[in-house]
Order: structure tokens, then sequence, then C-alpha cells
């Protein structure tokens, strides 16, 4: 049960840190964070929740890592329904608080998006959803080949969390334009369900996307580490 706490409450900072700082502070008059804020927000959540929490329930704070992990053969099958089960009631709960503090300013219209992803018109640059699969699935499989390479016994050791926050900092940097950026099915879950309409209509991709992604970058890394 601690490990399924942690990940809720890891999942739960993931969203309320980098959902949080789209939404409140990216635009914020004359001194907003934009693009590259938002994106060293994510990074920094999971960096944070690495050192936190990495030593009791691995941090995944991701269903599509935790598949990641399950298809690299680090993580087991039976444990990933109750993972996946907390990391996304974890991204619900930082929605509900988000909405609550957003909402507490007047003029606040959750209808703009909620820091939902999206495709189409509401991809932030207008990518098809082409586009927006690719992205996804590319960034995710990126996102576990790093992931599991940093966190090989061949590794350096201590060093993972570092690598694999600026790693998640890195993808937001490039994808934020064309989907918002989700790689992470819980923390689409946890605004979409608070913005409605579009983003939940539009939802099954940032499951089907990430989870794809994830599992594609496991095979290749378990290619690529196989040891000799």
């Amino acid at each position: 049960m601690k490990k399924f706490f942690a990940e809720f409450f890891g999942t739960f900072w993931l969203v309320l840190g980098g959902c949080g700082s789209a939404v409140l502070a990216a635009a914020f008059p004359d001194v907003g964070i934009g693009l590259l804020g938002v994106s060293l927000a994510f990074g920094l959540t999971v960096l944070t929740m690495a050192f936190a929490i990495g030593h009791i329930s691995g941090c995944h704070l991701n269903p599509a890592v935790s598949v990641g992990l399950w298809a690299g053969g680090r993580f087991s099958a039976g444990q990933l329904a109750p993972y996946i089960i907390a990391q996304v009631l974890g991204g619900i709960v930082a929605g509900a608080v988000l909405y609550v503090i957003a909402s507490g300013k007047a003029g606040f219209d959750v209808s703009a998006g909620f820091a939902s992803n999206g495709f189409g018109a509401h991809s932030p640059g207008g990518y098809s959803l082409t586009a927006a699969l690719v992205c996804e699935v590319v960034m995710t499989a990126m996102f576990l080949i790093v992931i599991l390479g940093s966190t090989d016994e061949r590794a350096p050791q201590g060093l993972a969390p570092i690598a694999i926050g600026l790693c998640l900092t890195l993808i937001h940097l490039i994808s934020i334009p064309v989907t918002n950026t989700s790689v992470n099915p819980a923390r689409s879950t946890g605004v979409a369900i608070f913005a409605g309409g579009w983003a939940l209509q539009q939802l099954w991709l940032f499951w089907v996307a990430p989870i794809g992604g994830a599992i594609l970058g496991a095979l290749v890394y378990r290619f690529i580490g196989a040891k000799e």
C-alpha cells in the first residue's frame, strides 16, 4: 500500500506542478514563465519526486512508464493495475486542486483548455492527428529508453533522477507546440476531466500513443541494452 500511496502523491505533484505552471504562471502578466518555464516545471516535478519516493515505489508517476517498465522486464504485471489506478487518481485529485485555485481568479474559463492535450484545432500549433500521434509515440519511446538506461545497474549510480527529469524537460521543449505534451495518460486525464468537451473526446490518443511508445522504447532498450 505504501507504494501505491507514493505513486498517488507523486503523480499528484507532477500534475499540480506541471499543469499548474501552465495554467497559473505560463502567461502571467509581464513575468510569465512561458514554454521554457512549463517545461522545467514538469522536469522538476519528476526530479524532486524521484529523490523523494524513488526508493519506495520506483517513482513511475505515469501509466505508460509502468507499462514500459513491465515490457522492459523491470516491473511485475501483477502490480500494473494498482499502480495505474493510483496514478490516475493522483492526477485527478491534482486537477481538482488546480481547478479550485484557478477558479479563484475573476474571468477564469476552463473551456480555454486547462492545460489539456489536444490535436487539430486543439493543438497549440494546429498540428494534425497524425503529427500528434507520431510525436507522442516517439517522445514516450525516448523517455523509456532514458529511464531504462539511466536505471540500469551498469549506469552511473545515483544520477538517474537528474537524467530522467532533464529528459522530460527536453520532451516538453520539443512537443508542447504539437500536443501540449502528454507522454503520460494520468497527466492528460487529470485535467481533461475538468476541461470536459473536446479534451475528453481527444483523450483516447493520450492513452494509446504514450502506452504504445513506452512499449516500443522498452523493446528497443531490451535489444540495445542486452548484456553480452
